[in-house]
């Protein structure tokens, strides 16, 4: 069994791999002032509420888009394997040929939801990442990385729209009962979610058009699974992606 960890700007995802199974996945606040023990107390208190013990693991694997606390969660994992876990970056194989401008300036997020996409999914593919900032990977028929986008998250674009409009409240991130609001909180709630829905359909459609081809298109990251649903183009929600890319990883690095 693997212990498999992304940390990103709002919340670090632990899960375990079992083999192809995803055994568990939750999520802890991301602190950048935390220490490397209170990260394992954290963990460590998540793998006690699955009754999992250290002796079933058989590493550990990170990737990160924090780098203040990509080395303190390093620590913090091998102070509970008591042993090295990988770290998804340099020197690190992962099989992804990538065909951008810079290959270094990609996130390991994107390139851990790549590995795992093209394992389970058929090319080309479109990979929606919904968390703090949104992206899409873009990956041709040959299982090349070629490109991406990178536009505000769902929270981001809530938090700057009730900041910069006093008579707008803080709301929770859900549908209201009609896309057509009868008060405020009806009309933020509608348009947040219809808006990103909206705006996933029409990247779809523009990329699908600039490639010539049908995409397979995956959506993972936090708040997938509240958006997704009010999509009209075929997407397959798939939460535990990046996890069980990250085991793949790992793997790919202990053969």
């Amino acid at each position: 069994m693997i212990l498999a960890i992304d940390i990103g700007n709002t919340n670090i995802v632990i899960g375990c791999i079992d083999g192809s199974e995803c055994v568990f996945v939750e999520r802890i606040s991301t602190v950048r002032t935390k220490t490397e023990l209170e990260y394992a107390i954290d963990i460590k208190n998540v793998l006690d509420i699955y009754h999992i013990k250290r002796t079933e693991l058989e590493g550990g694997i990170i990737s990160s888009v924090v780098p203040e606390v990509t080395t303190v969660a390093k620590l913090a994992v091998e102070k509970i394997l008591k042993k090295e876990a990988l770290v998804v970056g340099a020197g690190i194989k992962t099989g992804l040929n990538i065909r951008i401008d810079n290959p270094a300036q990609l996130g390991s997020d994107l390139v851990v939801d790549s590995v795992a996409g093209i394992a389970e999914y058929p090319v080309p593919m479109l990979i929606f990442d919904l968390g703090t900032a949104n992206t899409v990977c873009v990956i041709d028929r040959n299982k090349n990385y070629v490109g991406g986008m990178i536009y505000p998250g769902i929270g981001v674009s809530l938090d700057s729209l009730t900041a910069h409009a006093s008579q707008l409240g803080g709301i929770g991130i859900e549908a209201p009962e009609h896309i057509v609001g009868k008060n405020t909180v009806e009309c933020m709630k509608s348009g947040i979610i219809y808006s990103s829905a909206a705006a996933i359909d029409g990247i779809i459609d523009r990329l699908e058009e600039e490639l010539g081809a049908g995409m397979t298109v995956i959506a993972t990251g936090g708040l997938a699974k509240k958006i997704v649903p009010y999509c009209r183009r075929k997407i397959i929600l798939d939460e535990t992606l990046l996890l069980k890319g990250l085991a793949i990883i790992y793997r790919k690095n202990k053969r």
